[in-house]
């Protein structure tokens, strides 16, 4: 059977673990703090604090940033759970809107949905093709938008308007208009999950990029203690001589990463872009070259001229096909021996969000593409064999159904 999306556990990767583990410092350390800074540095962003999930990213920032009850968050219903389950956790309501051709959200329809309650939108870069920031920014931005937005925290006050908060847990990487993912809005959350381009088993990553007055790494460091109990020191502080006593400041939450999650990571940023952006990006070609010109394909676009994707899911889309006719298909395709997917069950669909009063007929787009989409593997170690046994697969499959 061809995989979907293996991770790449290689002996660097093994020789990094392995020496922290001799290293004795296995929780929250020097390789944790290392593996930050080399973030910032890949990214330019201004200051980045890792944890164990892009969820807990989400959390904690619409959490510093106050939203709460009473309050709404704009995102795409074309996302993973993650994304709406945060604001549920926070006591606002999430706010879903249809997406575009791109599967990015909808400009239009944000604007179409905001209120004096909006306190946040979270876009998503799906499969890793970042949204069109400028137009978010812009909106957020532009001064009958900042009429409407009613400060209720110290940090909405100094923002003065609707924070973006962008869920980049496909893009890291990523390009858009000559910066990458990271510092493309206000803060930006990636995922190093052990599906994801760069992984840390779990584990996830915010990219701080506040503008003036914010002071990005005060920020960070407050952060540090929220994330950790309210801890105002960690275990690296407590080992200096004589510095034990600590005190609780809050009750903050648990969501540090580890340094073992950190040393696969530094080995996998190391040779992100020289290994495995190229190699993910080849993948992605060789699909295009053997889909593009089949019209029963739609390929997906991941670089025009001021977008580029980390390539991180290939959303192959089967033209005039309904939800249960793709199903058939992706078991078809599962019968020749390679794992397929879908990307993603949109959250309105959910029976958790259709209890909510959610329903998919509210975003046809979203919908549409959905039921017609089909993720096929792309990993590091994936061969030219068994590439093409993907497409012929996929092919056959198709005409076994549809004819």
């Amino acid at each position: 059977m061809i995989p979907f999306s293996p991770p790449r556990i290689d002996q660097k990767i093994i020789d990094e673990v392995t020496d922290t583990l001799k290293s004795g410092w296995i929780t929250t350390g020097p390789k944790t703090k290392r593996f930050e800074k080399e973030i910032s540095a890949y990214c330019g962003n201004q200051a980045t604090l890792c944890l164990n999930s892009a969820t807990a990213g989400l959390e904690i920032m619409l959490r510093w940033f106050g939203v709460g009850p009473g309050d709404e968050v704009i995102l795409p219903a074309y996302t993973y759970s993650a994304t709406a389950n945060v604001v549920i956790h926070c006591g606002a309501k999430p706010i879903f809107v249809d997406v575009c051709a791109d599967f990015n959200i909808c400009h239009a329809e944000v604007l179409k949905h905001i209120t004096e309650r909006t306190k946040v939108i979270m876009p998503v870069d799906f499969a890793g093709y970042p949204c069109n920031y400028d137009e978010l920014n812009a909106i957020v931005r532009s001064p009958e938008i900042k009429q409407l937005f009613r400060p209720a925290t110290p940090e909405q006050q100094q923002l003065g308007r609707i924070l973006i908060l962008s869920d980049a847990a496909h893009s890291f990487g990523a390009w858009y208009k000559g910066k990458r993912t990271g510092t493309l809005t206000d803060v930006s959350v990636f995922s190093f999950h052990a599906v994801k381009n760069l992984t840390t088993a779990e584990g996830g990553a915010i990219a701080l990029n506040l503008p003036e007055p914010f002071d990005n790494s005060a920020i960070y460091n407050y952060l540090c203690i929220k994330t950790l109990h309210g801890q105002n020191k960690d275990a690296l502080a407590k080992t200096k001589p004589g510095s034990w006593r600590y005190d609780i400041v809050e009750a903050g939450y648990k969501m540090n990463m580890t340094d073992i999650m950190a040393s696969i990571g530094l080995v996998e940023l190391q040779r992100y872009d020289s290994e495995t952006l190229t190699k993910r990006k080849a993948i992605f070609d060789a699909y295009t070259q053997a889909f593009e010109l089949d019209t029963r394909f739609a390929v997906p676009e991941y670089c025009n001229s001021y977008r580029t994707s980390s390539y991180h899911v290939y959303a192959l889309r089967i033209n005039n096909c309904t939800e249960a006719q793709r199903d058939a298909i992706m078991q078809k395709i599962f019968d020749k021996q390679v794992s397929v997917n879908v990307h993603f069950i949109p959250v309105p669909m959910m029976s958790y969000y259709r209890s909510l009063g959610y329903t998919i007929e509210s975003y046809p787009n979203t919908y549409r593409l959905y039921s017609s989409e089909i993720s096929l593997p792309v990993f590091y170690a994936l061969t030219d064999e068994q590439l093409q046994h993907v497409v012929e697969a996929v092919k056959s499959s198709v005409q076994e159904i549809l004819g």
